[in-house]
This record gives structure tokens, sequence and C-alpha cells, in this order.
């Protein structure tokens, strides 16, 4: 590249950016209201925790005090820190009693231990107990990190950096890798704004990914002490037995390097814009199903009543569960997934959807005379069984199938024989039905947008 074509693509680069900033940084009336929302709630828990413990006090913390936010995010996170020697269980009273006098309406949810959920003035606010420690080694539950997270990053974040950061968090929305929960398994905001601060900047840290070859280990710190498998290691700064990527799977990984590298060598502002698919259409369904020659199967049942964080793990380890079995009976899973609203479906498209009435089943050699005696003892007198007989020097039968299509399969107890979430496996066990190749048209109403993912992927 010459050093005028340098030149364009950085101005281009800059220029885009411009441009994705101003979706990204807040202006100065929206900077004003959370400020003016978050010191009165501030305020309205100290005064709450201190009547109950003088010696507490009340931190504000995460992206909105470090002013890493996005615009348009609407979340205030208030941390009461009791002293250490506080019995769990009064912690947990005072915590709960002071969330609910700093937030009225709010209603109360669980972590490690219970904290209030609300909405004050439009923006979304926890306020969670926790201990106030010397040093984040000594922590009595997660929650008592982040006020340690919190410290370390104001330290380091500079405006630029800050401003690196809402970019950051923006293009990752964009892509569709932002976030911890288990449903997405993203990047969370801290882990985000540790990788701006580590590599110096947005730009800096997508040349890096571009470049990045699993696993990739940062220790900003450098601790030195633990070792971990994850594809992305980032050993917490506050914390050297803790890797802040744990959560991040490697497909998000490798997604965040692709769009990495589509940016860097097209830059638009597209990158920064999530995208929210239309429903598909039952006749673009059928079109793809021509076209496939697959056969889409679907076990649906009604969403077991958790909270995402705990609902797709089961979901996931359901699907593994369901398409390992489906592949051990030789139906052949070309691909699956798993999607949740009010009903929950375990979703996948198999290559063979109906098979033969019997099934090979190939013995030891003969001359290993334990298990090779054993197996033909098993189907010398079986009516349903063909041979055995010999292929070279090992025995072999051909059994009756117990199940010669998915459907048989899927509807029968069978099902419950595979890993399945324990939530996941109450439901099924109070109904579920199988759908199978056009009948799962039916999934389109709720599952519209989902569905064109699937059949129209990309990275």
């Amino acid at each position: 590249m010459s050093e005028d074509d340098a030149d364009d693509a950085t101005d281009e680069f800059d220029a885009v950016v411009a441009r994705a900033r101003e979706r990204v940084d807040p202006d100065p009336d929206e900077r004003r209201r959370l400020r003016e929302v978050a010191d009165r709630l501030v305020e309205r828990a100290e005064t709450a925790a201190t009547e109950r413990c003088p010696d507490a006090d009340v931190m504000q913390v995460g992206s909105s005090a470090r002013s890493t936010w996005v615009s348009g995010d609407r979340d205030v996170d208030v941390f009461v820190r009791f002293p250490p020697n506080l019995e769990r269980e009064t912690l947990e009273t005072y915590g709960l009693e002071v969330g609910h006098d700093t937030v009225p309406d709010g209603h109360e949810e669980y972590a490690e231990h219970p904290y209030v959920k609300g909405e004050v003035e439009g923006f979304d606010v926890d306020v969670v107990p926790c201990y106030r420690l010397a040093d984040a080694t000594e922590i009595q539950s997660a929650v008592d990190r982040t006020p340690f997270h919190n410290q370390y990053l104001l330290e380091r974040l500079d405006d630029d950096l800050a401003a690196d950061v809402r970019l950051t968090k923006g293009f990752m929305k964009g892509i569709g890798v932002y976030g911890s929960d288990l449903r997405t398994r993203g990047f969370s905001g801290y882990l985000t704004e540790l990788l701006v601060c580590e590599y110096g900047g947005f730009r800096p840290l997508l040349e890096a990914a571009v470049d990045w070859q699993p696993p990739v280990e940062l220790d900003p710190e450098a601790h030195g002490q633990e070792t971990f498998s994850d594809p992305l290691v980032v050993i917490d700064p506050t914390d050297p037995e803790r890797n802040v990527a744990a959560v991040l799977s490697s497909e998000n990984v490798a997604r965040f390097t692709h769009y990495a590298r589509e940016f860097l060598a097209d830059p638009d502002v597209s990158f920064f814009e999530p995208r929210d698919p239309d429903p598909l259409t039952e006749s673009e369904l059928r079109a793809h199903l021509e076209r496939r020659q697959t056969t889409p199967i679907a076990v649906r049942f009604d969403a077991p009543d958790l909270v995402p964080d705990q609902l797709y793990p089961q979901l996931y380890k359901s699907l593994s569960g369901i398409t390992q079995g489906l592949d051990d009976r030789g139906f052949h899973v070309f691909r699956g997934t798993t999607y949740a609203n009010e009903t929950a479906i375990v979703f996948a498209e198999l290559a063979v959807d109906t098979l033969p009435a019997i099934e090979r089943h190939q013995g030891p050699p003969v001359h290993v005379s334990g298990h090779a005696g054993g197996f033909y003892a098993a189907y010398a007198d079986d009516d349903h069984t063909y041979g055995p007989f010999l292929e070279g020097s090992r025995y072999v039968a051909e059994r009756e199938r117990s199940f010669t299509t998915a459907r048989e399969y899927l509807e029968s107890d069978r099902l419950f024989d595979v890993g399945l979430g324990a939530h996941v496996e109450s439901a099924l066990e109070d109904d579920y039905e199988v759908l199978v190749g056009e009948e799962v048209r039916d999934l389109l109403g709720e599952f519209g947008p989902e569905l064109r993912r699937y059949f129209e992927p990309r990275p």
C-alpha cells in the first residue's frame, strides 16, 4: 500500500469512527439526567444504610460511574458496603431494606445473595449489598469484587480511553458479541474496559484481535500464577485466581476477530448497528427446505420459569443431549440450536430422518473367545436378528432397529435417557410436542427472527 493509500485508509477509518461516536456517546443532557438520578439514589441509599449500620458506605459502580456507558443504556448500579465483621444474614437483611428504601417500587432478585432491582425515572437500578474489604482476595461473594474493579479502572481510564471503551462496546453490540449473560456468552463490560486499557484504544484492540490465535493470554498486572484453558484469558488484575473472560465462548472470540478484520479492511458505520432480522416467512422457510433437502425437527415445550442465566445452560445441555441421542441412533444431525420465549424449542436439522428396519452390529473377532462367545450367544437364538454371521474374522449381526424415524425416537421415553437440564426434563415430563419437516412452520410466529438467523447464517 502506498503512503497516499495508507493516508486515505486512515482518513476513512477516522471518518467512520467519528460518525460512530455520535451514536455511542451520550449527549450532555443524557449525562446530566443520569448524574442527577444517580446522585439522588446514592444519597437515598447512604441515609438508609447508615441508619442501620453507621459504618456502612455507598458507592456507584459500573459503566455509569466510569463514563463508559453507551448512549441509550439506562443502568445505575449502587453498591452498599458493610463492614466485614457483619453477619451474612444481617448483611442480607440490611441490604434488602436499604434496597427497598432506595427503590420503593423495586423487587428482589437473587445472585449469590438477594438484592433489589427496579426502575427509577426511566433508569434500571440495582441496589446490591456487599462487604467492604481491604483486598479482593478476601471476597466472601462474587459481588465483593466489583468495588475493586471499579477503583482499578477509575485509576486507568482517562477521557480518551473511556471514549474508546464506548466505541468498542458499540462495535461489540453491533456485531452481537457484547454481554456476559449465559445466553450470549460474550464480552462483559469489565472485560471490554480491560482490553481497551491493555491495548491502548479501540483501533489497537482491533488490530491485535486480527492476529489473535487462541488461547490468547493477557495478564495486566503480571500476576503469573494461574493457568486457564479458555480461548481468551485475561487475569483479573484484582484477583489472580480469576479469568475475566471465562464466560466468553470460542465462537464469540472468533466472531470478534472476523469483524475486526472486516472493519479494518472496509470501515462502515453499519458495524455499530445491531441487526434485528425480520421474521422468516413461510414461503422462505419452504424454499430453504427445498434447497437444503434436509429434515428439520423440533421438540417444543413450555419454557421453564427461570431467569435466562439459569435457563440457557439447561437448554444448551439439553440440546447437546438430544442431538447426541439422534446421532447415536443414525439420524445424523446436520446442525442444531435452541431458543426460548413463552415456549422453548430444541431445533435440529437431520441429514437422515428415516432409517431401515434393521441396523448393523459388529462384534469382536472370533478368536477373542470370551467376548466373541458372549456376542454369538446373545444373538444366535434371537428370531429378530439376521445372523450372527462372519465378515472376515468378525461376527456381525443385523438386528431390528428400535426406532426407524426420528419422530418415533423423540416421542418415546428413550428421550429421557439423554443428558437434559433438570428443569427442561421436568417440562418435558409435563408435556411436549415434536414437529418434523414443514410442521416447523408452526414455530414462525414465535421464533421467526431466530429461524431467519438459522437459515441465513453469518459469522
